[in-house]
């Protein structure tokens, strides 16, 4: 690979993230400044969907920091940022349904999800681990050391994969039930979905790049070997 074609490839695998980025804080900047119809805070939002599932035994609780909402399956928590948990945005009843959604996947034993915390350890390794094994391997021209690094970083590739589908199923859950529960009641699903489309961007985006940085290193490998 010339240098202008890597500076260029450099430069995709950075845009790709970044332009994802911008996005969602762009969507998620403009609807949290809009008031739901409901008035419901994203803490009631989100507890009104778990009571409707009949899932009791999740909490919801704030949490510091922007764009920092989580579901924590160990501890069995909804985890919101502070201005998604006490404000009535259509941003933040987006957002807090979406983590219900995955409350729901792990209280309904949904595969992909299951299979992707079986792999987070896995994955955790092979991300910290992939690049060790594949610079030295580059630098001491041993193609065996490559190789470790690309199994080590397939792992981490199968986990952004596997996040895909668990993702987007969240977020049509998401959509079902703020729909079912009656917490949409005027014109608000499009306005819904566009805050949630564009939080799945950042994981299509994550996918993309380490795909491609996978297909680099293979194609490194069989370089070396001839």
């Amino acid at each position: 690979m010339g240098i202008v074609t890597m500076l260029v490839y450099l430069v995709i695998i950075m845009a790709i993230p970044l332009m994802a980025q911008a996005k969602v804080k762009k969507a998620f900047k403009k609807y949290s400044k809009i008031s739901n119809s409901s008035g419901m805070t994203g803490a009631q939002v989100a507890q009104k969907i778990l009571h409707e599932n009949r899932i009791f035994d999740v909490g919801v609780e704030p949490v510091k920091g922007q764009l920092s909402d989580h579901y924590d399956p160990r501890k069995k928590m909804v985890r919101l940022s502070e201005d998604n948990y006490y404000g009535t945005s259509v941003a933040g009843q987006a957002v807090a349904s979406h983590e219900v959604g995955h409350a729901i996947q792990d209280a309904q034993d949904y595969a992909f999800l299951r299979f992707r915390s079986t792999l987070a350890p896995a994955a955790s390794t092979g991300s910290n681990m992939s690049f060790i094994f594949i610079i030295a391997g580059v630098l001491l021209s041993l193609s065996n050391l490559v190789l470790v690094g690309i199994v080590f970083m397939s792992a981490a590739v199968l986990f952004q994969l596997i996040t895909l589908p668990v993702e987007f199923n969240a977020s049509s859950r998401a959509m079902d039930q703020i729909v079912s529960t009656g917490i949409i009641r005027s014109n608000e699903e499009k306005e819904t979905k566009k805050v949630l489309n564009a939080a799945a961007l950042t994981y299509v985006a994550a996918a993309l790049v380490a795909v491609m940085e996978l297909v680099r290193f293979i194609a490194m490998y069989f370089f070396m070997d001839e």
